[in-house]
């Protein structure tokens, strides 16, 4: 099992910065492959960014490509989101999640393929 705790969230004006960070815990000596989904009111869960578990892969939604970077740090366990010029479509519910793979160099982009997730972080961008 792991466990995945999200934190950083919070309010923030358009064109402002947040990083969000997801702390993994459990069988974290597995290699997993991370992602970063979110979720706005009245909307399905959409996907954001995720990297391979070595972190030479990565992919961005297109909404977000330019303005968000995923990074991570194996030696913390933690995965990251680094948000700028935000906006407020980005207003939204974000959700870490952790793919068990042995491919090093795979990023996974669907919600379904993902074993874990964690309970969510706000981030609401004022206009």
């Amino acid at each position: 099992q792991v466990q995945l705790v999200e934190s950083g969230g919070g309010l923030v004006q358009a064109g402002g910065s947040l990083r969000l960070s997801c702390a993994a815990s459990g069988r974290t000596f597995s290699k997993y492959a991370m992602g970063w989904f979110r979720q706005a009111p009245g909307k399905e869960r959409e996907f954001v960014a995720a990297i391979s578990w070595t972190g030479g892969s990565t992919s961005y939604a297109d909404s977000v490509k330019g303005r968000f970077t995923i990074s991570g740090d194996n030696a913390k366990n933690t995965v990251y989101l680094q948000m700028n010029s935000l906006k407020p479509e980005d207003t939204a519910v974000y959700y870490c999640a952790a793919k068990q793979t042995y491919y090093s160099n795979r990023y996974f982009d669907r919600a379904r393929d993902y074993d874990y997730w964690g309970q969510g972080t706000q981030v609401t961008v004022s206009s």
